[in-house]
């Protein structure tokens, strides 16, 4: 579609008539206005042009021009959807030795809490179309593993070549919060959302949980916690037969972050119930339903301005080549 951004700009189309209509005259005292003219200039000789009371066709045409130039003619393109502002979601993991308890059903049988963990949440993190997702991983420290980004490939990638020991064997719940912390405060427009996932309680770190409570709250970061593990089921782990495996989950400690940030606290016994959680956070965080939309515009203007440089160029030939002939 065609439009003109400032079509009151066609308003000074008459202001060339009116001036020549009301200019003073010789006879008046004060400021003498003269109005060149193009037609006028193929008249060799003449250094001076005289006063007239009419417009030519040549200058009619160029002040046209430039008030068309000055209404910025613009073409508007084909409305193009753009993708609603998603979610900034950060998933915080836990990588520490009790993950590799063997005490969830998966397929038939019986395999450790990470693989179950890599197993649900590559497919929650293939949904988030439209949202910025991060990794954190977390055993005596946090690690960032990626960033805040929309590429969903690259973050279930990294998931999925977690291994228990990447960053030690204790559980620092503080500094994973901590380090979302600091990665959120990067953003300053953004939802904050943390998914921590572990199945244990703080061991390790430089900071407690609840000191980055504190932090995560003056952030404005909403924190879904999730406990992993069965309820007493007796397992199997690295170091052999586990007879309470699933009741070292500091709860308490989970549900009051969950709390004091706005969440919620989960507890994922089994598969099913893990992906119930990832569907329920789906609900508590909704993407907005309004689509955007975005029309390109391409600006015209330059097109009259070069019909009237034309013009003014082949005019000025014009009295060069009719001085010359005349000589």
């Amino acid at each position: 579609m065609f439009e003109f951004a400032w079509p009151w700009a066609f308003l000074l189309l008459p202001l060339p008539w009116l001036i020549a209509k009301f200019k003073p005259s010789k006879a008046q005292a004060g400021i003498k206005l003269r109005i060149p003219s193009l037609a006028k200039m193929a008249i060799a000789g003449h250094s001076q042009l005289q006063p007239r009371k009419s417009i030519n066709w040549l200058e009619a045409l160029v002040w046209l021009l430039l008030v068309i130039a000055a209404a910025n003619p613009t073409w508007l393109d084909d409305p193009i959807v753009v993708p609603n502002e998603g979610r900034d979601i950060m998933l915080a993991v836990d990588l520490s030795a009790s993950m590799t308890e063997q005490d969830m059903d998966y397929q038939g049988r019986s395999v450790d809490r990470l693989s179950v963990v890599k197993a649900v949440v590559s497919d929650f993190i293939t949904e988030r179309q439209g949202d910025r997702l991060g990794l954190i991983l977390f055993g005596d420290t946090a690690f960032l593993q990626t960033p805040l980004t929309r590429d969903l490939n690259t973050v279930s990638q990294m998931l999925s070549e977690a291994q228990i020991g990447l960053v030690g064997r204790a559980t620092a719940i503080g500094d994973a919060i901590g380090l979302a912390v600091k990665r959120f405060g990067e953003r300053e427009q953004s939802n904050k959302i943390l998914i921590l996932l572990t199945d244990g309680q703080n061991t390790a770190g430089n900071l407690e949980p609840d000191e980055a409570l504190v932090l995560a709250r003056e952030e404005g970061i909403k924190v879904y916690t999730i406990g992993v593990g069965s309820d007493g089921k007796r397992g199997f782990g690295l170091f052999g037969f586990n007879s309470m495996a699933g009741s070292s989950i500091d709860e308490k400690t989970l549900q009051h972050i969950a709390k004091e940030t706005g969440g919620q606290y989960f507890r994922a016994k089994d598969v099913a119930g893990l992906q119930q959680i990832y569907a329920m956070l789906d609900q508590l965080e909704p993407i907005s339903d309004e689509t955007q939309t975005f029309r390109p515009k391409l600006a015209l203007f330059y097109w009259p301005l070069l019909a009237v440089l034309t013009l003014v160029f082949l005019a000025r030939c014009s009295v060069v080549l009719t001085a010359w002939l005349r000589r």
